[in-house]
């Protein structure tokens, strides 16, 4: 097992070969290691030509056609055009892979972190994440865009799934546990989003007129993605400091800062938080990366942009698309003096210390030999214990649950029941995910058809039932999402799942509904109507892990990592702290 990575460069092991090899490095080749385009921006020659230090593939960033042995030859052409430059530095190539390698069909997805952190298992999302770095190898990824350490406290915003939970402390013990996992696989972990991405204020996201062209710019669907966090800097330091804290001293040796701001000041820009705190204060000696263009927030002129971010800290830039205007506005902004030789030397050592500390120079490809498990029956069993260990039980009674196994009519309904892309939710195969059979799995439809004697299961998406039966299950929830595009102060559940309720409760003797979501939603009527109540999250590809838990093969040990509000007036965290009223379930609510 490898040693904290902090202990070893401290030991000196890499100090002296990144000083020969920065020695020998033009301003050009220096500036290229800080650079890190998209895949689709980018061509194999010019990673060459420019001495590239990363490429990405941003969500959807896929091969066509889009498989695990296409994944591997794509990243192979990059990393030997990199071996190709003048000082064959090897590319550090990354991706987002935040719940299984979920960008490419046919992997594993795994429950997201919000469903992780329900487990309260950590040695659980250590195997998982070991398991994802696995299949990152197998493909010639070396670097993980994950975990996600935020804390949110407002369940509006539509990157509350990227969380383990409300809390610090599950955050520290979760976050910790999944950068390990990677780690000591070999794969570089991104512990993200730095700082306080999950306490931002709703209301407080700017649209940006210089980046109205930008697609993954804030717009007017964003309200709190890439807001202002507005805190005192001791609730700062307690509440969203400790899992970076924990990270560091783990051996974390990359962080990516957030969008989003403190107290008016954006992230990217903030030398206080990125260099005093984090490098100076909690000696960080890994190296930052930026989030998607997200220097490009600090002004409207680009140079000013790139000046303020690499000075306040951050080391490599995901661009990602004009590499080209980023290469030469660094470039002159050194000439000119507005960014000295030493911050950029600083740059590159701690881009160089990474790359070192993972292998590359050694072993710049991965395993192809891994290719074969991408997928495979081991990986799916694994997935499936996540998924039965995520689920709440938020209700049961009537004895609604477990459903007996020789039980010979069941009324099966809801736009979940029988949807993949559902199940996965947002960063599945694209940026957004989508519905349907996105990617090989099992269904909760079929996972409960396979278990129930045969034609037990009578399926009707939209309950349009003909015959009473003894049990019902409907599987309901949100639409797939990512990022901003999941904000929202609509968290009621739509038409077309209230009906399918109504109309299989009228139907039934015992109503079970299975809820598939990316937070808590304010569904305080359905529970009453319901016998039993599941809070499945967002559980990827293995649905065969809630019908272990809904016929009782499995017991439910989900415990909640969110308080769940029982209306509008408990939103966000501070108002259900200060109410008068008690949480619909309290944080740590779930039934065995």
């Amino acid at each position: 097992m490898r040693t904290s990575a902090q202990a070893r460069t401290k030991a000196g092991q890499f100090e002296a070969r990144i000083e020969t090899l920065l020695a020998s490095m033009s301003l050009a080749e220096k500036i290229g290691q800080m650079t890190q385009p998209e895949k689709d921006s980018i061509t194999p020659q010019q990673v060459t030509e420019y001495a590239i230090g990363s490429v990405l593939s941003g969500g959807g960033g896929n091969p066509t056609p889009n498989n695990a042995a296409n994944w591997r030859e794509m990243v192979a052409v990059y990393q030997q055009a990199a071996l190709d430059s003048r000082l064959k530095i090897p590319l550090l190539y990354g991706a987002d892979a935040v719940h299984g390698h979920n960008n490419v069909f046919g992997a594993v997805i795994y429950p997201h972190n919000i469903g992780l952190g329900a487990s309260r298992d950590a040695e659980l999302v250590k195997r998982i994440a070991a398991a994802t770095a696995l299949d990152l190898l197998a493909t010639n990824v070396h670097w993980n865009f994950a975990p996600a350490v935020s804390i949110p406290h407002d369940i509006r915003w539509g990157r509350t799934y990227e969380g383990f939970g409300e809390t610090t402390e599950l955050t520290q013990e979760m976050g910790t546990a999944y950068l390990v996992g990677l780690q000591d696989a070999g794969v570089l972990g991104s512990v993200k989003h730095y700082l306080a991405d999950g306490g931002t204020t709703w209301g407080t996201t700017q649209q940006l007129e210089w980046l109205a062209d930008n697609w993954q710019a804030a717009n007017d669907r964003y309200d709190i993605d890439q807001g202002d966090a507005r805190l005192d800097e001791e609730t700062l330091r307690q509440v969203h400091l400790p899992p970076y804290i924990d990270a560091i001293q783990a051996g974390a040796l990359n962080v990516m800062a957030s969008f989003s701001s403190w107290n008016g000041v954006k992230m990217h820009a903030h030398s206080y938080l990125l260099t005093e705190v984090l490098k100076d204060e909690l000696g960080f000696e890994g190296f930052i990366v930026s989030d998607w263009m997200a220097i490009n927030q600090i002004d409207a002129d680009y140079y000013t942009c790139v000046v303020k971010a690499i000075n306040a800290g951050i080391d490599m830039n995901m661009v990602p698309f004009d590499f080209k205007l980023f290469v030469e506005t660094l470039t002159q902004a050194v000439e000119n003096g507005d960014v000295s030789i030493e911050r950029i030397d600083d740059a590159v050592r701690r881009i160089l210390r990474a790359k070192m500390w993972l292998g590359l120079f050694q072993a710049p490809f991965g395993d192809e030999d891994l290719l074969a498990q991408v997928g495979g029956d081991e990986q799916r069993k694994l997935a499936r214990e996540a998924v039965a260990k995520s689920a709440v039980l938020l209700k049961n009674e009537n004895s609604a649950l477990p459903i007996a196994e020789t039980t010979t009519r069941v009324l099966l309904a809801g736009r979940g029941a029988d949807n993949i892309g559902m199940q996965c939710g947002g960063w599945a195969i694209d940026w957004q995910g989508g519905h349907g059979d996105i990617t090989p799995g099992t269904t909760i439809r079929e996972a409960l058809a396979a278990d129930l004697p045969d034609g037990a299961v009578s399926y009707s998406e939209a309950a349009d039932f003909d015959e009473r039966a003894e049990i019902g299950v409907v599987v309901v929830g949100e639409d797939p999402y990512a990022e901003g595009e999941g904000d929202t102060d609509e968290l009621e559940l739509g038409a077309e799942d209230l009906a399918a309720i109504e109309k299989t409760r009228s139907m039934c003797d015992r109503l079970v509904i299975v809820l598939l979501s990316g937070r808590p939603l304010l569904v305080t009527e359905q529970v009453a109507l319901a016998d039993a109540f599941v809070a499945a999250w967002l559980p990827g590809t293995e649905g065969a892990g809630l019908a272990d838990v809904l016929l009782g093969k499995t017991p439910f040990v989900g415990k909640l990592s969110h308080s769940w509000p029982r209306s509008n007036a408990q939103i966000p965290l501070s108002a259900l702290r200060a109410s008068d009223e008690p949480p619909l379930f309290p944080y740590g609510h779930g039934l065995t």
